[in-house]
């Protein structure tokens, strides 16, 4: 999943980039509004962490771009003010979660699922398809019981294709979801990645789960519609 920090204390951004990362999130980030919005107007995320308090235009601003515009992308905001007005005003303005600082990581972790699974319709953390399930807090993956070891970006895809199970999804937007602007790898880093995610979950089955549409890009459901 790709995220957007826009976060103006640059150690705190830096500390959430990073942990955000670690947990298998591709995260792009910003110091102030003004560039948060101008990065939102050519780039859809999976959520959005966005400091009220921000140079050149504050949280609110941000998300009233996003919402004037029709984007329904969860927004989590970050601040310092802990009233309940401030809580009520943040939840109003069309914000889905918000969080006082200081915090913990794991409650930002864990907040950011909740907001995807919402955004998915997804009720808890396991996903699944046929034999196949993936624990979104644990990271932990498995088919017909048995455990597979992923690389963080192999994960990292495997979860999109799984909350978009039985959508067909196109090299680019893959690309856009999973790799972020820092990315400069070869133009068939997605093909690449669906060659390694193959071999490990489809390898050793009879029912294939991942599969390519001709032209259109890449698929994970039960089996091929015919």
């Amino acid at each position: 999943m790709r995220i957007l920090i826009a976060e103006d204390e640059e150690d705190l951004n830096s500390i959430i980039t990073q942990k955000l990362k670690s947990d298998g999130y591709s995260v792009d980030s910003c110091f102030d509004g003004r560039e948060a919005i101008d990065i939102l107007s050519y780039t859809d995320y999976d959520a959005v962490i966005l400091d009220i308090m921000m140079p050149k235009a504050d949280g609110y601003a941000v998300l009233r771009y996003l919402r004037d515009r029709g984007k329904t992308t969860p927004v989590l905001f970050l601040t310092a003010k802990d009233s309940v007005a401030d809580r009520v005003r943040g939840l109003d303005s069309g914000a889905n979660d918000y969080l006082v600082k200081p915090f913990s990581f794991e409650e930002l972790s864990a907040r950011l699922r909740a907001m995807m699974r919402v955004s998915f319709g997804h009720v808890q953390n396991i996903l699944s398809v046929a034999d196949l399930t993936l624990d979104c807090a644990a990271h932990v993956v498995k088919r017909d019981g048995k455990e597979i070891s992923l690389s963080k970006k192999e994960y990292e895809l495997l979860e999109y294709l799984m909350h978009n199970q039985g959508v067909v999804l196109s090299r680019e937007k893959i690309e856009d979801h999973i790799w972020n602007f820092d990315y400069e790898g070869g133009t068939n880093v997605v093909d690449v990645y669906i060659s390694y995610l193959r071999r490990k979950i489809d390898g050793g089955s009879k029912s294939k789960l991942i599969h390519t549409i001709r032209g259109k890009g890449y698929v994970l459901r039960e089996a091929e519609e015919r």
